[in-house]
């Protein structure tokens, strides 16, 4: 497996590097570098996240977008590390490679949710890992969106993926009464919930088992993590899920109302809103991380909200 730092200029202004399996642009030398890694990335916010914060905290670095083939992700990673690369934020679908790779430099974070979002090497050369996705949900839900506490609630999670691992550890650390995990496959779904059983109750069912579930009591807080925010579409959800005063929280978001999005609407919540935030929020982790200082995230989410004028609904963490 080859990789290649291309001399082209025309290659280094695109936001995505692709060259065989992976391309890494040319590091300038003298100024940090970070980068986003995932496959798709041409989407991702993240450089646009990353310069904005480093602009206003007065920091000079670089931050690029890098599509890296299926399979490649660890010698991608030791590339971008060869070439000088301070830390990296990863995407799907390589959080759980991630994860492997730093094995020996987890955050309690990484290590609960299985799956790491976020990257920075030791001197030594050691590979270190966390996971910001659920402290970024959790913020942007207290701290944009003043979201009721948790506690004593009834949470429904649907999907069972890689972003769900993320979030779970600290929406359970909230105490809510009971969580449950829907899924198409709900064997998946069981797995990630037996995974994580505790003293906060949580169970799995599939999405038309999300019917019976309603009717013990319906939901506080209904998040979205399925890959189908990706193309405007939703699971099979029944009518009546909503407890007085529900949040839906989608984690994709786009220029306009995702699916999900109008869902919540259409059925009554309090709030339906999409993951924009959270995005923001776990790149301002990463960033502290990184830089040891926490940027000014809420600023810098109300400018991507009036610039968000034509993008398609992507998922965050990219």
């Amino acid at each position: 497996m080859r990789f290649c730092r291309s001399d082209r200029r025309d290659a280094i202004r695109r936001q995505d590097y692709e060259m065989n399996d992976v391309a890494i642009p040319d590091l300038e030398p003298g100024i940090d570098h970070y980068a986003v890694m995932g496959n798709p990335v041409a989407h991702s916010r993240s450089p646009r996240i990353h310069h904005e914060f480093a602009q206003r905290a007065g920091h000079r670095l670089r931050y690029h977008a890098i599509l890296v083939a299926r399979g490649a992700f660890a010698e991608a990673l030791k590339a971008f590390r060869d070439a000088g690369g301070k830390g990296l934020n990863v995407t799907v679908p390589f959080k759980r490679d991630a994860w492997q790779l730093a094995r020996d430099g987890l955050t309690v974070r990484a290590r609960r949710a299985r799956a790491v979002n976020v990257l920075w090497f030791g001197p030594d050369g050691a590979v270190c890992g966390d996971n910001t996705d659920g402290a970024g949900l959790l913020r942007d839900l207290e701290y944009n969106l003043h979201v009721p506490p948790l506690n004593g609630c009834k949470l429904a999670i649907l999907g069972a993926g890689g972003a769900v691992r993320g979030i779970l550890p600290p929406l359970l650390d909230k105490r809510p009464a009971q969580v449950v995990i829907a899924n198409r496959t709900p064997e998946r779904a069981e797995k990630l919930a037996w995974s994580h059983a505790g003293d906060v109750p949580i169970r799995a069912c599939s999405y038309h088992g999300l019917e019976e579930e309603a009717t013990k009591g319906e939901f506080h807080l209904v998040i979205h993590a399925t890959s189908l925010g990706l193309t405007g579409k939703l699971p099979p959800l029944p009518d009546g899920l909503l407890a007085a005063g529900a949040v839906c929280y989608d984690l994709s978001y786009g220029s306009e109302d995702t699916a999900f999005v109008r869902w919540g609407k259409r059925q009554g919540a309090a709030q339906s809103v999409d993951g924009l935030g959270m995005l923001v929020e776990q790149a301002a982790e990463s960033f502290l991380l990184w830089r040891g200082i926490r940027p000014d995230s809420r600023t810098v989410l109300h400018r991507l909200r009036e610039e968000l004028q034509s993008l398609e609904a992507i998922e965050p963490g990219g």
